[in-house]
């Protein structure tokens, strides 16, 4: 699994939109795939049902070139958008390891519901996880506060974000700096994946309705 090089950063400073998108697609893009291709098995694993990866196009984008690219993981083959999601973004300044439940997810409302009813599972899983943080956006480099600041009340009320508003995001993981991602080999890069979306592994499982059994 080949991993970014400082040159790879520094894509993300190229200024024009087509320059940028191709270095990308060269540069970058395969390395998103390798590292869909290592990470998604462990990660099926973690959530108990097959995780497919998506290595994003910008089919969108037609003028502004993207600040960030990464490679999705959801358990559908015809997309992540609209389910609840892990991933890998790198953008000029670092690697982030998420775990997002975004805009278009479908059951947004069901999903914050979950949220709450299974606090305890949530806090006993993430609270107090020091290299795990609150994103207020996907597209940030840089975290809120981290999971360990947070008391339990204030963890329970980031639920809210999702149903506040339209484009409501839920976004946890860990920034790793583009220092820090450069030291580290592909073994040591796959440890702190799967160490850091194993605590918020759970949190996929909440996307699925509750089965009643009669008594």
């Amino acid at each position: 699994m080949d991993l970014f090089t400082a040159s790879d950063f520094k894509i993300f400073d190229i200024p024009g939109f087509r320059d940028r998108m191709g270095a990308i697609a060269k540069n970058v893009r395969p390395k998103l795939v390798a590292i869909g291709e290592e990470l998604a098995p462990k990660v099926s694993e973690m959530v108990d049902r097959t995780i497919f990866p998506h290595v994003a196009l910008h089919a969108r984008r037609t003028v502004n070139p993207p600040d960030d690219t990464w490679m999705a993981m959801g358990s559908s083959k015809r997309g992540y958008k609209q389910d609840v999601h892990f991933k890998v973004a790198i953008s000029r300044n670092c690697v982030r390891l998420l775990f997002e439940v975004g805009p278009e997810y479908y059951q947004k409302g069901e999903w914050a519901l979950e949220w709450k009813r299974e606090h305890d599972l949530v806090r006993e899983s993430i609270e107090g996880n020091r290299k795990l943080s609150w994103f207020k956006n996907e597209h940030d480099e840089e975290p809120q506060i981290g999971l360990n600041k947070l008391s339990t009340d204030a963890l329970r009320d980031l639920g809210v974000e999702l149903t506040r508003r339209r484009e409501g995001q839920l976004v946890l993981g860990r920034k790793i700096s583009e220092k820090e991602f450069l030291g580290m080999s592909s073994a040591s890069f796959k440890r702190a994946a799967n160490a850091s979306f194993k605590p918020l592994s759970p949190l996929f499982s909440l996307r699925a309705p509750r089965v009643l059994v009669a008594s």
